[in-house]
């Protein structure tokens, strides 16, 4: 785990492959996408929080939702995904939701040039969310599935992005090079990559971006 300080308390975040992410908080267990195919989750402890970027197989699976879900678990979804998931907080772009103190906010998410045979994105505009944490002013942003995007202009303060990295499904190294000099965060962590180049993608890192990985 990789352990990071805020004004709210310590957070520590686990990368448990693909889009996957265990973020532990004050006690709390907050689940990012689980994935079963990549982290086996009857090993993983209870969630309190699941945040679900969009309804794909990949980012709502129930073969790992079963495990971790409890009577005390509160999901924050697209609108989409709120479909299969009985009781989710289902969030638009722009809207918010405040667990605990941690104001999550969703964001947009979606492809501009990536797109299927058929000449439709991957992921269209405003179907699935990246979010937003703010843990009382250390501001972290997961992508979710996109590419560079305009929306990214107006993030704001940034100190710690998950950005996808795969093709044809998000950004190629160089849209990730491109989104990182965009956003301008403390610290980037490159995540949903099938393979990662660490020293190429460190060289072009611009000055005073950190680049972690687990």
């Amino acid at each position: 785990m990789t352990r990071f300080t805020t004004p709210i308390g310590e957070i520590a975040i686990l990368h448990l492959g693909h889009a996957s992410l265990l973020i532990q908080w004050e006690g709390k267990n907050i689940f990012i996408d689980p994935y079963s195919e990549v982290a086996d989750y009857s090993l993983q402890p209870k969630a309190d929080l699941i945040l679900l970027t969009h309804h794909h197989y990949d980012h709502l699976d129930n073969k790992a939702l079963v495990h971790i879900d409890s009577e005390r678990t509160v999901y924050i979804t697209s609108v989409e995904a709120a479909k299969s998931i009985h009781g989710a907080n289902a969030l638009k772009q722009g809207d918010s939701f405040n667990y605990e103190g941690i104001e999550i906010k969703a964001v947009y998410a979606y492809n501009i040039e990536n797109r299927r045979d058929d000449g439709l994105p991957f992921h269209p505009r405003g179907e699935g969310n990246g979010y937003i944490m703010d843990f009382g002013g250390y501001i972290i942003y997961i992508a979710g599935d996109t590419e560079i995007i305009p929306e990214m202009r107006e993030l704001g303060k940034i100190d710690l992005a998950f950005l996808p990295k795969n093709l044809p499904y998000t950004m190629s190294d160089e849209m990730f090079i491109k989104a990182v000099n965009l956003i301008k965060p403390a610290k980037v962590f490159p995540y949903h990559f099938f393979e990662l180049d660490k020293e190429s993608l460190m060289s072009k890192m611009p000055e005073g971006v950190v680049m972690i990985t687990q």
